[in-house]
């Protein structure tokens, strides 16, 4: 009894921690477009108080100076709770890895992939305290989104284990290696995607499908995708260029239709086994509504509702695509070991 109390407490910790993943990369992805990366400029605090309650004169000292600038109380509260969500979710994976370490020799997986996460979301956390101190530099900020991504895949599959699943067809085991190749290319364009959101490029093409009135519009790839540098600038110091920002845009609005082929064909062939069904349905539906969101962030000029949503879907992606490759992979060890 007290084993199978346990385990209900783990798994109910592993939903909710699961379930916060999610919902932090899309607060995340609000705290980017709102610019308020440095609504506090400082880390961990505001202006060295827990709250912008405590760092108001601060915070109306830095907006006389700059009325236009990074800090505002709104864009302060709207970072900290962030940093606040952020470190919950860091305490619930502390908890989920005490659990899994404590209670190893009862539950059915070893406590490896829960340690893991640990270190995942600590180098997150560190992440995000580099994104404040180094100024929103654009390749810090691509490397925290990916963070993000990479601690829900994490999650994902430590949700997944917690839960029984229709028996998947024996056939469709040789799809895991595209599968995995699938999730390769989509965080491929999610650091492109990361890399448009950081360096402002969402409106360098104003058009579809040709961009700005070409198919292969002026670009300056070399500095564009030159990765050290600051936010806004080109490495040598100077203003980054328009065609720079061109070629960033074009690159991930054509990786796109690859992503779209590959993964849209992958899943309409997942579709026909009862046991993949339901993830593949869910990749089909948000690679349709990542290109409605994406088209529609350009002719809309970039809405933050639509700007989110276009960010949720590619957590979403990742989601389903993770859930995939894992009832593939539990598929393929109930084969060889029938006892598990």
């Amino acid at each position: 009894m007290l084993e199978t109390l346990t385990s209900k407490r783990y798994r109910k910790i592993v939903f909710l921690t699961w379930f916060l993943t999610l919902d932090l990369i899309m607060f995340g992805a609000f705290v980017r477009l709102t610019d308020s990366g440095l609504g506090c400029p400082d880390w961990p605090g505001c202006y060295g108080s827990v709250t912008p309650i405590g760092a108001l004169d601060s915070i109306k000292q830095a907006v006389q100076v700059m009325p236009d600038g990074p800090v505002t109380l709104p864009k302060a509260w709207i970072e900290m709770i962030h940093r606040y969500v952020g470190a919950l979710l860091g305490f619930l994976i502390i908890m989920i890895s005490w659990m899994a370490w404590r209670h190893r020799n009862k539950f059915e997986y070893s406590p490896k992939l829960a340690f893991v996460t640990l270190a995942a979301v600590c180098l997150q956390g560190a992440f995000g305290a580099w994104t404040v101190t180094m100024k929103l530099m654009p390749l810090i900020v691509t490397a925290h989104l990916l963070g993000g991504m990479s601690l829900l895949a994490l999650m994902t599959w430590l949700a997944a284990r917690e839960r029984a699943y229709p028996a998947v067809l024996q056939a469709s085991l040789r799809y895991k290696p595209w599968i995995a190749l699938g999730l390769v290319l989509l965080f491929m364009q999610i650091a492109l995607g990361g890399w448009v959101s950081t360096n402002y490029a969402a409106l360098a093409c104003m058009d579809f499908p040709t961009c700005n009135g070409s198919w292969i519009p002026p670009m300056d790839l070399a500095n564009g995708f030159s990765l050290i540098r600051g936010l806004g600038e080109m490495p040598g110091g100077e203003m980054i260029s328009q065609t720079a920002l061109t070629g960033i845009h074009w690159v991930h609005r054509n990786f796109a239709f690859v992503i779209f082929a590959f993964m849209g064909v992958l899943s309409w062939r997942l579709m026909k086994d009862p046991g993949l069904k339901g993830p593949a349905q869910l990749v089909f539906a948000l690679l349709i509504a990542q290109l409605f969101t994406g088209l529609t962030t350009i002719f809309f000029q970039w809405p933050l509702l639509i700007a989110v949503l276009h960010n949720g879907g590619a957590a979403g992606l990742v989601l389903a695509t993770v859930t995939l490759l894992f009832r593939l992979g539990h598929t393929a060890r109930l084969a060889t070991n029938p006892q598990r």
